[in-house]
């Protein structure tokens, strides 16, 4: 004689496990909201025309042209800087690997990777409203002489993380741009 499962009550307790799963992450999603969190969505930017300098520049630059949305037209390297709401000035964009540690006898133990970048925003008027700002991104990186093809490719893992770093703090300084500085 074989037992009788009953289909029902493992139904029910799958139920009654989904459901309880379901108000454990309503409730979660409940405390976060409550504390002011909000994921975050794509920005809006208060211009239509921006020109990023200069053409065409380095990673950083051409990284920050790809970002914006269908919103902001990003204008051509040959459209003329008048058609421009806004003028961005990428500039000294520098990457640099300094030894850090060593070991007792003189080999690199590590590195830190550096990327700095320097701003200048004006409007259409040429009105500065942001002038000379740097961002650096900088990373330690531990070092291996025996896995340096490794690191190698680590390392430039690091560095296109540290620029996409810098281009999403780049578009979160753009979206504070307010409609009355434009003019």
């Amino acid at each position: 004689m074989q037992p009788i499962h009953n289909t029902d009550q493992h139904t029910g307790r799958r139920g009654f496990v989904r459901l309880l799963g379901a108000a454990c992450a309503m409730v979660g999603l409940a405390g976060l909201t409550g504390c002011g969190f909000k994921l975050r969505g794509s920005q809006t930017f208060a211009f239509k025309t921006i020109a990023i300098m200069p053409v065409p520049g380095g990673a950083v630059a051409q990284q920050l042209r790809r970002s914006f949305g269908s919103d902001v037209q990003v204008l051509a390297a040959d459209a003329p800087l008048s058609r421009a709401q806004l003028v961005l000035d990428v500039g000294n964009e520098q990457r640099d690997k300094v030894v850090v540690g060593v070991n007792s006898s003189g080999q690199v133990r590590e590195f830190q990777l550096r990327l700095r970048v320097t701003l200048r925003l004006r409007n259409a008027q040429g009105k500065e409203l942001i002038d000379g700002a740097e961002i650096l991104q900088q990373r330690d990186m531990s070092y291996n002489e025996t896995a340096a093809l490794a690191k190698e490719a680590e390392e430039v893992l690091v560095f296109r993380d540290m620029q996409t770093d810098i281009v999403q703090q780049i578009l979160r300084r753009l979206a504070a741009v307010q409609v009355i500085q434009l003019n």
